[in-house]
């Protein structure tokens, strides 16, 4: 199994910060899948890294798959991930979430933008990438993505989808053009509606939500969830198990049904939280 293409905050994949107000174990992995020669797929995190920090700044996860078809995709995935770590760690310390990840999103195509201009007769001016991220703090998730790179939650055993695909086939669906049954076996499944170096201001899909102690987050390209069922990911990856293990055994059936594309995968488990309210933007401890 290949090693996995991405960038991180120093700390490897399975650590766990101890004595902080938040708690979070997590693994990722990164496959070249069973037909192509290159991974155009990247990950990476900044990771807390004591008490202060994780109030401060918090946790950082971010995938992003490079489209298929376009040239240098292993570029742009590498760019726009790198971005958004760089402008993760140099943030103002208590900065919402939601509007910093919105932000970093923006930048992160405006860096994918440049790396396509520089690349001149390499003909990098069509590189695209998709990009999903989730920054954690206190007792909080905040997803932003652009593209089909996808999200779930994972309680108690059961996936919740926090991301919407964009996709052609996708916005027929939500316009009521065709139906989802319709949609899974049209030509414009995969065809982004949305990517980072599509459009010199992408719109970014961001979303909050109050996260438990035992919730699994689980961020993912498409090369995994076309090819393995939300309930399959939920079953390996609960109930208190290893997730590096889960996330090895997500790629294997991956492959094994299909392979004709990277698979990554980041999984994410709290292990405690700190709970609080916010009054005029400023967090406070709840009892």
């Amino acid at each position: 199994m290949a090693a996995a293409a991405g960038v991180g905050g120093g700390i490897a994949p399975g650590y766990r910060v101890p004595q902080t107000s938040m708690d979070v174990e997590f693994t990722q992995l990164s496959d070249v899948g069973r037909v192509r020669q290159g991974n155009e797929d990247c990950l990476g995190h900044v990771a807390a890294s004591n008490p202060e920090d994780a109030r401060s700044r918090g946790w950082l996860f971010a995938l992003a798959d490079g489209v298929g078809g376009h040239d240098l995709g292993e570029v742009a995935s590498h760019t726009a991930v790198e971005s958004l770590l760089a402008g993760f760690r140099e943030s103002t310390p208590g900065e919402p979430h939601a509007t910093l990840l919105t932000r970093l999103v923006q930048t992160a195509n405006a860096r994918v933008l440049d790396a396509a201009h520089s690349a001149g007769p390499r003909g990098g001016a069509s590189m695209a990438t998709t990009i999903v991220t989730c920054a954690l703090r206190y007792d909080r998730a905040a997803i932003a993505h652009v593209g089909d790179s996808r999200c779930y939650l994972i309680r108690r055993g059961q996936p919740v989808l926090l991301t919407r695909d964009h996709t052609v086939a996708n916005e027929h669906v939500r316009l009521k053009i065709m139906s989802q049954e319709e949609a899974a076996g049209a030509g414009t499944r995969h065809m982004l509606s949305r990517s980072l170096g599509g459009d010199l201001i992408p719109n970014v899909d961001v979303s909050e939500h109050q996260v438990f102690v035992g919730d699994v987050l689980l961020l993912c390209s498409d090369g995994l969830h076309a090819s393995v069922k939300a309930s399959e990911m939920a079953a390996l990856a609960s109930h208190g198990g290893d997730l590096a293990a889960a996330a090895k055994r997500l790629v294997e059936i991956a492959n094994q049904r299909d392979g004709s594309d990277n698979i990554s995968l980041q999984l994410i488990r709290v292990r405690n939280v700190e709970r609080v309210g916010m009054y005029r933007g400023r967090p406070y401890r709840l009892p």
